[in-house]
């Protein structure tokens, strides 16, 4: 690899922590898969999903023990870690296993919580809210920044089209890209179908890649990916998430485009 050569940076693991050993699992599997193929790579997984659909839907283990997960799987595969955080509160204790700290989509006009994560100096990777225009972002970007923090990413994960459908603008990532910091694609969320299996979301997972590799072309610097070993029998999101099994095919066959687009 030249020394010059720029490198795509991947965001992947499990919609939430369903397990110990199936968070391990997939952490072993994407690190070897991103080792192999030269990938930077920050393993995700929410240790709670506060919006799910339903009341009685999973939501994950929560903080304490979510965070114990996290760092036993942060040492023991030597892997950056990002994970959500949705009260203000969470932050801190969030930001000591975390090196990135992701606002949800729902959220990214909480001034609070926007300010409680820019506080921690960490990366603050921020999704745009499916009902924001990109240039709406430049306000999130200015409330992380009155913090003195400008390790900020933006996120693109589709926008509204009507109930329970989305679609992407690939020309809101061309737009975030001119506000000077780095732009992800989450391939997955952008393929949901919120609400759309009544009390849970659907999703077409067979789009995923098509869009990665679009965003990928208009310059996207990094892909946010859910990967499940079995997505049908997820606990959440299962019918976006990407199977693990066929990760690795994938990635190779979206590299090709990345390194046209960056290293040619």
């Amino acid at each position: 690899m030249k020394s010059d050569q720029k490198v795509l940076t991947l965001i992947a693991g499990p919609c939430v922590i369903e397990s110990q050993n199936n968070a391990q699992e997939i952490a072993s599997e994407i690190s070897n898969i991103t080792d192999s193929l030269g990938i930077n790579y920050y393993y995700k997984a929410s240790f709670d999903k506060a919006n799910r659909t339903s009341v009685t839907s999973f939501r994950g283990p929560g903080l304490e023990a979510g965070l114990s997960i996290l760092q036993k799987i942060k040492s023991d595969y030597n892997v950056k870690i990002l994970t959500d955080i949705h009260e203000p509160y969470q932050a801190k204790p969030v930001s000591r296993v975390a090196d990135v700290l992701q606002i949800p989509a729902f959220l990214c006009r909480q001034t609070d919580l926007l300010l409680a994560a820019g506080n921690t100096g960490k990366i603050i990777n921020v999704k745009k809210a499916q009902f924001l225009s990109p240039h709406d972002m430049k306000y999130v970007i200015n409330k992380i920044e009155s913090t003195g923090n400008k390790n900020i990413m933006l996120c693109e994960r589709g926008t509204f089209f009507g109930y329970n459908n989305l679609i992407v603008d690939m020309t809101s990532i061309v737009e975030m890209k001119t506000y000077g910091y780095p732009v992800v694609f989450d391939a997955t969320h952008s393929v949901q179908k919120p609400g759309g299996n009544g009390c849970s979301s659907g999703g077409n997972r067979e789009y995923v890649e098509h869009l990665a590799k679009a965003a990928i072309s208009v310059g996207a610097d990094a892909l946010f990916m859910e990967v499940h070993p079995d997505p049908e029998h997820a606990l959440c999101d299962g019918p976006n998430m990407i199977r693990l099994s066929d990760l690795k095919s994938m990635l190779i066959r979206i590299l090709k485009i990345y390194d046209v687009i960056n290293n040619e």
